[in-house]
């Protein structure tokens, strides 16, 4: 029965591609299509939460084996890749509970999303989000566990990005991606060393061999995996990603930075807790991002005034309090905390819409006495330590400024070197260029070749021979040259083939025919 942990991811991810394909050849369109799109979404995702259901009673009577792999996928010199999948432990009890929130949030998208332009393409993307989440934490080996990792920020920057026609929603989705790609640099290295010194990627042969790494190996991987957890769940540096990522719908948001997606980060270290175990450095490293952003959170939350801004600072003081106790080694502590803080943030994000109807009677606190006390620390507060500013300059504008560079090296050096690739010649038969000499002077002078760059100069030298050669041989010498000139190369053919079709010459000619094929 292990074997069924394979479905788990599959059967949202067939669900994202049935409708994403029939979205967009039209099959699924509109309002009516509604339902059906709905219904497949919602049907896989509550038959992977079945098949998760039935694992983890499997684990609890302990009749799991653990693991199954799914035959072979790469091997290349001494690299083997195996899809490994994990269906014991805290794998599957987190893959049911997260099976089990996104079913809910998928449910309830359905009257939330009503009528809106993008319906079809929101169940898309979040039976794709279902699927790589899911990967995420039933893979056994670190190259499934970052495919997961990349398509679940790729739906990410896409549901951000959700009503693509607002300015504001496309930048906060590029300034997230742009910063979600540091953590995945810090993934993809830490895989790559984990190969170099364990010569394998799965995540047993790391725990496993955690042990045998000298201090400044298990370092560098652990500080390469850190990294990535850090970015993920939005832990300083790095925190004010999720302040703007609360531009996507409602349902995205909750099943991204209140449930799910969030905990991508503290996830991973619990799935690397032997390697951590060993690093003190990374321990310090977990301590002091942690304690940052949880006073962070606390100081910033204190002044918010709408409902989300005020839900992310939150999640952030949670998060920091789980990266706190992973520092501290209290990992089952982190576990339940995780799925403790998964279901209550699920809860509170969806009934945000309804936030104020509901507590319309309840009367608003007052701001404490920190705040109240003191005017610095409100408008630090409000301003949020300016961390949005320090990120925009600090990895935002280097990035705009890199892209610019590189526009300007295209444009300047590659497309001068190479040539523009636009029309420059209109083709104009021979012909109608003899029969009306002035029009096709007006074509010369008004559309001549355009020498652009090194290619752009040995077409035009190509071009010019050629039109000398069609001017001089064939509309000028009609009547002149040519006619000269054939009858030359006529006669001369003449006397060649006399000369060739003598006896002797074709005995020379078979016999060196001869030597040259033999």
């Amino acid at each position: 029965m292990d074997a069924l942990v394979v479905l788990i991811p599959i059967l949202p991810f067939i669900a994202a591609v049935v409708v994403g394909v029939g979205a967009a050849f039209g099959v699924i369109n509109g309002e009516q299509s509604e339902n059906t799109t709905s219904t497949i979404a919602i049907w896989a995702i509550s038959m992977s939460f079945l098949l998760a259901l039935v694992l983890l009673g499997q684990d609890f009577l302990h009749q799991s084996k653990g693991y199954y792999t799914a035959g072979m996928w790469l091997t290349s010199d001494t690299l083997t890749i195996r899809p490994t999948f994990t269906s014991a432990g805290f794998n599957i009890q987190l893959a049911t509970l997260f099976s089990v929130l996104l079913l809910l949030i998928t449910r309830f998208s359905v009257n939330y999303m009503h009528r809106e332009a993008g319906f079809h393409r929101f169940f898309a993307l979040i039976s794709l989000f279902s699927s790589a989440m899911l990967l995420v934490v039933l893979s056994g080996t670190a190259v499934l566990t970052f495919i997961g990792w990349e398509i679940a920020g790729l739906c990410s920057f896409l549901l951000v990005a959700y009503a693509y026609d607002r300015p504001v929603a496309a930048q906060n989705a590029v300034q997230i991606f742009v910063t979600n790609r540091l953590g995945d640099a810090g993934f993809m290295l830490g895989i790559g060393l984990t190969y170099l010194w364990l010569g394998s990627v799965d995540w047993s042969d790391l725990s496993t061999g955690a042990a045998e790494l000298g201090k400044g190996q298990a370092a560098a991987i652990a500080f390469c995996f850190v990294i990535a957890a850090l970015t993920k769940s939005a832990q300083l540096p790095f925190s004010p990603w999720l302040m703007n990522a609360m531009e996507g719908p409602t349902p995205s948001s909750a099943v991204f930075y209140g449930s799910v997606m969030i905990h991508a980060g503290v996830f991973l270290l619990i799935q690397l807790q032997v390697l951590i175990d060993t690093v003190p450095l990374a321990q310090w490293l977990l301590l002091l991002s942690g304690s940052a952003t949880l006073l962070y959170a606390y100081l910033s939350g204190l002044s918010q005034t709408d409902v989300k801004s005020s839900h992310v600072f939150a999640i952030l003081g949670q998060l920091g309090l789980m990266f706190v106790e992973c520092g501290l080694g209290f990992w089952q502590l982190a576990s339940w905390h995780l799925c403790a803080h998964a279901v209550m943030r699920c809860y509170l994000l969806l009934t945000a819409p309804s936030f104020m109807a509901n507590a319309q009677d309840i009367p608003r606190k007052p701001l404490v006495s920190v705040l109240t006390n003191s005017r610095r620390i409100f408008v630090i507060s409000l301003q949020r330590f300016w961390l949005d500013q320090f990120t925009g300059w600090g990895l935002i504008r280097p990035t705009r400024r890199l892209a610019k560079d590189l526009s300007y090296f295209d444009d300047n050096i590659i497309n001068k070197l190479m040539g523009v690739p636009v029309p420059t010649m209109v083709a104009t038969p021979a012909f109608a260029k003899a029969s009306n000499p002035q029009s096709s002077e007006d074509l010369n002078q008004n559309h001549g070749v355009i020498h652009t760059g090194l290619v752009g100069m040995i077409v035009g030298m190509v071009a010019g021979c050629v039109h000398w050669f069609e001017e001089r041989m064939v509309l000028q010498g009609i009547a002149k040259d040519s006619l000269h000139a054939g009858r030359v190369l006529g006669y001369l053919a003449n006397k060649f083939e006399i000369m060739v079709l003598r006896p002797r010459y074709l005995v020379l000619f078979v016999f060196i025919t001869f030597l040259v094929a033999f």
